[in-house]
């Protein structure tokens, strides 16, 4: 039996983690591979005491951080598959075994929604990013473009407007749908063009992007556009199909949870990042909140 089972290895998984190690609760962490989203990312300038840092380095500190504590034990290249309710706490089925737990921390994270097009995994971390936050200090002096007509496109052109030197916003619909606050605020920037009507179809180049071709949707016409950066922001997907049924999820999927504690729904639950319905998806967000959680984990199980 474990007082603790953490599922997932990126930011929120491994500040947690090292956490529950210092508080000496007899924690299973359970992850696929360390890092998280961030994994691709070729240069994040805004995780706090790395000026610049690559994902790989960022998930390698991640995982000998979180070795160097003696009292955590790591099932790396694992999947949760299954929790059930179980007296005094939980089962927790993986291909390799079935653990017992009294408390749950889910930091399984988000998946970003793909275009699903010819060019986009060659170049993903190349030129293809999914956090303008992360990724938009490398497109400075560069084109790039930004596909999704919501808030997330929006604020990341917002994001790209101090680095890039031009900016295409490509939305598949005849109006954006982000707010019109910030629609005004990203028309005033001569950088910005607004393409709307306009279906992406294939990423291009050679080691780095340097192309995007889309679709006119009324003419059917297929054009390119000169570019080092394609942003894709048309939503993510939270990898919370392991607690539906279990917690209460939003209308998006994410995992509701009370933000001064990290609780769920249900007693014997946490969550933190992606995951959640946090308002900002951010790495250094996700640490904190994970952490927020163990100090609540370890209160709760004290009083037992």
């Amino acid at each position: 039996m474990y007082d603790l089972i953490i599922i997932g290895g990126g930011p929120a998984g491994a500040a947690a983690g090292v956490y529950a190690a210092r508080k000496k609760l007899k924690t299973l962490l359970i992850t696929e591979s360390f890092g998280g989203q961030s994994l691709v990312s070729d240069d994040i300038q805004n995780w706090i005491g790395d000026v610049s840092i690559s994902g790989f380095e960022l998930a390698k500190k991640f995982e000998t951080h979180l070795k160097a504590q003696e009292d955590i034990e790591i099932r790396k290249g694992e999947q949760a598959e299954k929790i059930e309710r179980a007296d005094g706490g939980f089962l927790l089925t993986t291909k390799k075994g079935v653990y017992e737990t009294k408390t749950i921390f889910l930091a399984a994270g988000s998946r970003r929604r793909k275009l699903d097009i010819p060019g986009e995994k060659e170049f993903e971390g190349k030129g293809v990013f999914y956090c303008s936050i992360c990724d938009a200090p490398v497109m400075k002096g560069k084109k790039a473009a930004v596909i999704g007509g919501g808030n997330s496109g929006l604020e990341a052109v917002i994001d790209l407007i101090p680095y890039a030197e031009e900016i295409y916003l490509l939305h598949r619909n005849e109006a954006l749908k982000g707010d019109a606050v910030t629609q005004e605020h990203i028309r005033k920037s001569e950088k910005v063009q607004i393409i709307l009507n306009a279906s992406p179809v294939k990423v291009e180049g050679e080691k780095f992007v340097e192309r995007l071709a889309y679709k006119d949707t009324k003419t059917g016409e297929e054009k390119t556009l000169p570019v080092e950066g394609v942003f894709v922001e048309i939503g993510a997907v939270p990898n919370s199909e392991i607690v539906k049924g279990l917690v209460e999820l939003n209308a998006r999927g994410e995992v509701v949870v009370d933000h001064k504690t990290q609780q769920t729904s249900l007693l014997g639950i946490w969550a933190a990042g992606d995951v959640t319905d946090v308002r900002f998806k951010q790495n250094n967000i996700s640490a904190g909140d994970a952490i927020k959680a163990i100090l609540d984990i370890h209160a709760t199980l004290s009083k037992q």
